[in-house]
C-alpha cells in the first residue's frame, strides 16, 4: 500500500478527519507521560505494526518494568484458526509477550475466558503455541475457582464480578484484543474484550449489554495498554459465524491506555466495511460519561505511521 492509498483508507474510514493530522502536536499537546495519547499503524506484518506502533511511545519500557508479573489478554474466544480473524492474531500476541520479557518482565501469562471448548480455541488460535514459544505461561479459565468476585463500585448495572485471579496477582496487564463485527454490541474491541476477563458473561447480557461493557472499563485495576489487532478484519457474522467472505485484510493496529479513545478509532476505521459510527456503538458514549475515557481523539495526541 503506498501512501495515496494510505491516505485514502484512512480518508474513508473517518479516521483522517477524526483524529486531525497525526502528528505536528502543539506545545500544549505535547505534555504528559507519555509522547503519544494514540498511534495509528498501517501496513506491514502484525509484528512489524506493533515493534512501530509501540517505539512512538518510547518502547515496551515506558508501559513495563523490571521485575513485575505482566498478563496479556487476547482475544481467544473462538476454535477458528487465524485466517478467519475471529481471535487476536498469534504473531502479535508473541510479539508482545517478547517485548514485554525483554522490557524485564519477571514473568507473562495469557488467558482468555473463551466461549467455545478452551482447548480447542487455545489451540486452532494458534495463540498457546506462538505465546509459550514467545516465552509466555499460558493459563486456562474454564473453571469458576480460576476467578474471584471484586466489587465494581462505579458501575451502575454490573455491581460485581467474578474476575480471573491472575488479574488480580499481576503488576499490570494489556488488553489485546481483535477488530469485528458483533451481531448484538455491534462491534468488538477493546472494551468489549474485557468480558473475557469475567467468568458470568451472560451477566452482561441479563443487565444492558452495552451498559455493562462500559461498567467492567471501571474496574480500578484496568488494562496499561490496549492494543486493537485490525490486521484481519470480521466486517459481517461476527462474532461466531465467521466465513472466509466475512474477512478482510486492512492491515491496521490501533494503540492507547486509553480504552475509550482506542475504540472510537477503531470504530472510524471500521466505517469502511459496515453502516457504523461512533454515535451507533452506545457504549462508547456511556463509557465516556462514565469518565472511563474520551471519544474526542481529535483532541488527544495522535500518531501515525505507515509500512
Amino acid at each position: 500500500m503506498d501512501r495515496k492509498e494510505f491516505l485514502k483508507t484512512m480518508a474513508a474510514s473517518g479516521i483522517a478527519a477524526g483524529i486531525g493530522s497525526f502528528g505536528g502536536a502543539s506545545a500544549d499537546e505535547t505534555k504528559g507521560s507519555l509522547p503519544q495519547d494514540l498511534v495509528a499503524v498501517m501496513g506491514g506484518d502484525p509484528v512489524e505494526m506493533f515493534r512501530k506502533g509501540i517505539e512512538l511511545f518510547g518502547g515496551m519500557g515506558a508501559f513495563v518494568k523490571k521485575g513485575q508479573k505482566i498478563v496479556v489478554k487476547p482475544n481467544i474466544a473462538w476454535d477458528k484458526t487465524p485466517e478467519l480473524a475471529a481471535n487476536t492474531n498469534p504473531d502479535l500476541v508473541a510479539e508482545i509477550v517478547r517485548q514485554a520479557l525483554e522490557a524485564g518482565a519477571a514473568e507473562v501469562q495469557v488467558f482468555d475466558h473463551t466461549c467455545d471448548e478452551w482447548r480447542k480455541s487455545y489451540k486452532s488460535s494458534g495463540i498457546e503455541e506462538a505465546a509459550r514459544k514467545a516465552g509466555a505461561k499460558v493459563l486456562q479459565a474454564d473453571q469458576e475457582s480460576d476467578f474471584t468476585e471484586v466489587t465494581l463500585p462505579k458501575a451502575k448495572n454490573l455491581k460485581s464480578a467474578l474476575i480471573h485471579k491472575s488479574l488480580l496477582e499481576c503488576d499490570a496487564w494489556i488488553n489485546v484484543p481483535v477488530l469485528k463485527n458483533h451481531r448484538g454490541a455491534q462491534l468488538t474491541a477493546a472494551m468489549k474484550n474485557l468480558m473475557g476477563i469475567v467468568w458470568d458473561r451472560q451477566a452482561f447480557h441479563r443487565n444492558n449489554l452495552n451498559q455493562c461493557i462500559a461498567d467492567i472499563c471501571g474496574w480500578e485495576k484496568g488494562p496499561i495498554l490496549n492494543i486493537v489487532d485490525a490486521y484481519r478484519v470480521v466486517k459481517t457474522n461476527g462474532p461466531r459465524g465467521v466465513g472466509a467472505g466475512d474477512v478482510v485484510m486492512p492491515k491496521g493496529l490501533f494503540i492507547s491506555p486509553d480504552i475509550v479513545a482506542v475504540d472510537t478509532a477503531a470504530t472510524k476505521f471500521f466505517a469502511q466495511f459496515a453502516d457504523i459510527s461512533v454515535d451507533s456503538v452506545p457504549y462508547l458514549a456511556i463509557a465516556e460519561k462514565m469518565g472511563f475515557g474520551t471519544t474526542a481523539i481529535d483532541k488527544l495526541r495522535v500518531q501515525r505511521v505507515k509500512i
